[in-house]
């Protein structure tokens, strides 16, 4: 893949996650604000966006999303490595308690 590929495919991701970030906000704003780890005021900027502004700020060059989780024992949680059905969905759900926890912290 060259860097003008891999320019086009960030744009579409930022694209694309500002819409479903827009969606979100729109239909239930907490679920939004817990599921996209952001604040009240991001919230309410990318709910007021206008398509032009959308495409002004995905045609950027920078990733607008991230990984949330920089820390091993959530990866460690999500991947789950060799175990089974029923603890997989024990550390999911572990997983999304510490994910809250971070977000209720960063509010």
């Amino acid at each position: 893949m060259n860097a003008d590929q891999i320019l086009a495919e960030i744009r579409e991701a930022n694209l694309s996650y500002l819409m479903l970030a827009q969606s979100l906000i729109r239909s239930d704003r907490e679920q939004a604000l817990y599921r996209l780890g952001i604040s009240e005021d991001t919230a309410t900027l990318i709910g007021t966006l206008s398509p032009a502004q959308m495409m002004k700020i995905a045609s950027g060059n920078t990733l607008l999303c991230r990984f949330r989780m920089d820390d091993d024992m959530v990866w460690g949680l999500l991947t789950n490595h060799g175990k089974g059905a029923a603890s997989d969905s024990v550390s999911r759900l572990h997983a999304s308690i510490l994910m809250a926890g971070r977000h209720a912290e960063a509010a």
